[in-house]
């Protein structure tokens, strides 16, 4: 048996052995030395050769003490050695087995690289690997539908920005085996672990997923999920798609916590999408768009921030919380423009034109944009409300609800859920439902409570139901939250660019229901 050479590599337990040195892992997933002597590192690189087999007293002792005569007892002095260092006072087994008289056997998984000479770094800010979820039905036969499930989070979490994804290949070696995180983290250089199982009975699956942060062993994010037991694909895919939308939430929330000294572009980036887990406000707006301006000055070339600065500009004028939209506009337009030119696959790019679009009038064109985004990331709960509005505006009004209902059980503590509430209210009111409309714009009112166009909406709703008291309360509300400049009256309402790219008959509908209401809650017409 030859010894090592200058450039493998032997990966295992949160250990690398190369013919220098031994390290570990440490808790923040960067490499600490190892203290222990060369002839104990000669040794284990004999044994991490033949992982699993048996070798011999002899052959050890040929290589480790090559042309050297010594006691017997010196390679047990280093075997004793290894295992303190190896074991970390587990009394409970062993890396190295003893086989009595015969020699020794190296027992964990071990995997086998080439060195490189470039330090390592720590992993990746949003590193997750998801684990192969345990069946706990009881036919065994059903593991493949747990497999399926390991399988499509592993492929939606990959989707989502920033994040890094350890492969299924890898993650399924860990099948069958007692979890412990630390390892595994340090051993794929994973920030994050996500496991979890399944139980299929007739009528009815349960799926439990946990979230947990690999550094620290903490549980970071649990949740039940039960379903009927109907067309197992779709049921499959609401699953995972829930999961994967909660997941991102709590990620984005998790890594935005994590103090910085010395903050980057990706620091801001986190930090501003954490701020929007908040339901959008005009100081949530506001400080959205410090965060992103921050790390685009750290990052000019940031396709992350160029897009989601963009989004921020367009939505806070479709909100009615801008003073400026004119200016916002030019800059959201800029920055998306220059997104897409730089990452044309990009989703958040696409996200990003598509908000432009809608805010310039053009829901036509923003569809693409947002059948793009879902066509990367199905998931994106976001990408179906926005949709629904531009269906909305072009007529397709009897799309609205169905998508909405697809975006609330996707995402339902979704931040952003008072606008999915709100478009069906909306497509209720445009439809001369005026009290389903008043359910649901009363929930995207508690929802959203300083967004202007919700009270508008119900201003006007309250107002075709002769509630004029409510409803002007409700348009007085309006006005404050958009600095009075939307509210004031119905030719003002009439010229957002949204109502002017309206479709004929989306416009003629508004007219007898929405611009009707607003009327008799007190809006006068110039």
């Amino acid at each position: 048996m030859k010894a090592l050479s200058s450039h493998e590599v032997f990966l295992f337990e949160g250990f690398r052995l190369d013919r220098r040195s031994l390290s570990r892992r440490d808790k923040y997933g960067a490499e600490a030395p190892v203290e222990i002597g060369s002839r104990a590192l000669d040794v284990l690189g004999v044994l991490l050769q033949r992982p699993g087999d048996l070798v011999s007293r002899n052959e050890i002792m040929a290589t480790a003490w090559a042309g050297t005569a010594v006691e017997d007892n010196n390679l047990t002095i280093q075997i004793a050695s290894l295992r303190r260092v190896l074991d970390r006072d587990d009394a409970q087994s062993s890396c190295i087995q003893t086989v009595p008289g015969r020699g020794y056997r190296f027992v964990p998984p071990v995997t086998r690289a080439e060195r490189s000479d470039r330090p390592l770094r720590p992993p990746p800010r949003l590193a997750i690997v998801v684990l192969p979820f345990t069946n706990l039905s009881d036919d065994p036969g059903q593991q493949y539908f747990a497999d399926e499930i390991t399988e499509d989070l592993t492929t939606d979490l990959s989707r989502l920005p920033q994040m890094s994804v350890i492969s299924r290949n890898t993650a399924f070696i860990y099948r069958h085996k007692r979890i412990d995180t630390r390892q595994i983290g340090a051993e794929l250089g994973a920030r994050y672990v996500l496991q979890g199982s399944v139980r299929r009975s007739e009528n009815q699956v349960r799926v439990t997923a946990q979230l947990i942060d690999a550094a620290t062993d903490t549980h970071l994010w649990a949740d039940r999920f039960d379903c009927g037991a109907g067309d197992l694909f779709a049921l499959q895919n609401e699953i995972t798609g829930r999961i994967a939308s909660e997941l991102n939430i709590e990620l984005i929330a998790a890594e935005a916590a994590r103090l910085t000294v010395d903050p980057e572009a990706l620091d801001y980036i986190l930090r501003g999408r954490a701020v929007k887990l908040r339901p959008n406000s005009r100081a949530v707006h506001a400080q959205a768009v410090s965060m992103f301006e921050r790390a685009l000055t750290l990052d000019p070339r940031s396709v992350e921030a160029q897009s989601l600065l963009a989004s921020e500009f367009a939505m806070r004028m479709l909100d009615g919380v801008s003073d400026s939209e004119a200016a916002d506009l030019v800059r959201a337009e800029a920055l998306a423009d220059r997104a897409l030119a730089a990452s044309p696959r990009s989703p958040t790019a696409h996200m990003a034109k598509g908000d432009v679009l809608r805010a310039r009038g053009r829901s036509a064109e923003a569809i693409a944009e947002y059948e793009t985004v879902l066509a990367i990331n199905r998931n994106d709960a976001h990408a179906l409300d926005f949709l629904a509005d531009c269906k909305l505006l072009r007529g397709s009004i009897e799309e609205v609800i169905t998508l909405e209902e697809q975006a609330i059980r996707l995402s339902p503590r979704d931040s952003g859920s008072g606008y999915f509430y709100f478009r069906i209210g909306q497509a209720h009111l445009l439809q001369s439902r005026t009290d389903e409309a008043i359910l649901w714009l009363e929930r995207a009112q508690r929802a959203l409570p300083e967004l202007p166009f919700v009270h508008g909406l119900l201003a006007s709703a309250n107002g075709l139901k002769g509630e004029t008291g409510r409803a002007g309360a409700e348009l007085a509300e309006a006005r404050r939250l958009s600095n009075y400049h939307r509210y004031s009256s119905i030719a003002q309402v009439k010229a957002f660019s949204v109502w002017e790219g309206a479709a004929p008959k989306v416009r003629a509908s508004a007219e007898t229901t929405y611009f009707a209401g607003l009327r008799k809650a007190g809006t006068p017409e110039e």
